[in-house]
């Protein structure tokens, strides 16, 4: 631990600026400069007419994050800041920055990741130009990899998009961009917890804008996002649990509004095409790997699943179960009655709740096995119509998930 912890250095005493761009980051001394570079060169390059500043919000990372932070050259000012010592979490970067915003009388934040490969200085102005006509909450549009961001494929955004009815492809995208005013929500909300503090943020702060009603777009990126691509059986833990355990919490927080929508409806997409369409990386999953792990869950899970899924639903699993590789299925509308069935039993606290977290987790295995082996040979367009059908899917089951909620509640 370096004694000469700071909480903010800020070399060019910047006190106000109009536009932030913000690079949140845990140990990416060796990633860092190149979404700063690109960062700084999207301000010059479209937002020449505003007062802008680079602010990095950081968790005190012993890897040297911050002097290769404050040592990049750029054009624009730069403010580095940290939580204390010993506290981590994406969310406690994000609380800094809300405040921030707020102290520098900002307009607009634009938000991207510290590990981006694939950035450019357009980025920049996709996610920050809509915020100066009009909107307030800008998500990212992407191509992806078919198997790159399952947690998101498989569960936020079907789950966001039946329950609050609107249609945000990347409600986890890692790079946003959103206003002063929502920066005031975030800040003065009541529903911040352990979960949003850490990896629930992303979906926290894009179900608030939605729930806040505020203006929100998509807007194309123009590349792929590459970034460090994780096999999606792989690397779990905690950010599964938190950003699924957010999106449940939040349901008992919304109740009344997503129990009145019906349908999704699209949101707004800013700027045009996705230009020259480059193919995102590869991304390699063992299939053998999601199987065994979707096996294991039946012995170390099944009593608690006897106990916190209907029992129509717990049947239904029973029965994949016994299904070989070459002819297994995971229906997606006995997915979406799974899912609602654990929020229901995640709002009444049946079992604890990181236990019933860690316990859906073989269960996604399973469904992404059954999404890989769906999609195999299909282009990534092919797939994201997939994902689009998955989605009405869980849309046409939301009246089993509001009967269900009734019941339970009464």
């Amino acid at each position: 631990m370096s004694s000469d912890f700071q909480t903010e250095i800020n070399p060019d005493g910047v006190k106000n600026a109009e536009l932030i761009v913000c690079i949140p980051s845990y140990n990416e001394a060796d990633s860092i400069a190149f979404p700063i570079t690109q960062a700084d060169q999207g301000l010059s390059k479209y937002f020449r007419d505003k007062k802008a500043v680079i602010i990095n919000c950081d968790n005190n990372s012993p890897d040297g994050t911050r002097d290769v932070f404050l040592d990049t050259p750029t054009r624009a000012p730069k403010i580095y800041l940290s939580t204390p010592p010993g506290v981590k979490g994406k969310g406690n970067n994000f609380k800094n920055l809300f405040q921030k915003v707020l102290d520098l009388h900002a307009k607009a934040v634009v938000v991207v990741d510290a590990d981006l490969k694939s950035i450019t200085p357009e980025w920049i102005k996709h996610l920050g130009e809509p915020l100066y006509n009009g909107f307030s909450y800008v998500a990212p549009l992407y191509i992806r990899h078919k198997y790159d961001g399952t947690i998101t494929n498989g569960i936020a955004y079907p789950m966001t998009r039946a329950l609050y009815g609107r249609r945000v492809r990347q409600p986890i995208g890692g790079d946003f961009g959103f206003s002063a005013k929502l920066a005031k929500v975030y800040l003065e909300s009541d529903t911040w917890n352990e979960a949003v503090a850490n990896f629930g943020i992303d979906i926290w702060m894009t179900t608030l804008a939605i729930a806040n009603k505020a203006r929100i777009c998509q807007s194309f990126m123009g590349r792929p996002k590459i970034h460090r691509t994780k096999d999606p059986g792989a690397h779990l833990g905690p950010m599964f649990r938190q950003v699924v355990g957010t999106i449940f919490t939040l349901m008992t927080h919304f109740t009344e509004k997503w129990m009145k929508v019906k349908y999704s409806r699209p949101t707004a997409i800013y700027g045009f095409g996705l230009g020259e369409t480059e193919m995102p990386p590869k991304v390699e999953v063992d299939t053998q790997n999601l199987l065994n792990k979707f096996h294991a869950g039946f012995d170390e899970y099944l009593d608690l699943w006897r106990e916190i899924l209907s029992s129509d639903v717990f049947n239904k699993l029973m029965e994949i179960r016994s299904l070989k590789e070459n002819e297994f299925n995971f229906p997606t509308d006995l997915w979406a009655r799974l899912l609602f069935d654990v929020a229901i039993s995640y709002r009444d606290q049946v079992a604890d709740t990181d236990l019933m977290m860690d316990s859906l987790i073989p269960l996604y295995f399973g469904k992404t096995l059954s999404f890989v082996r769906k999609t195999k040979r299909m282009s990534i367009k092919q797939a994201e119509e997939t994902i689009e059908e998955d989605c009405m899917t869980f849309e046409m089951t939301k009246p089993y998930l509001i009967r269900r909620w009734k019941q339970k509640a009464a």
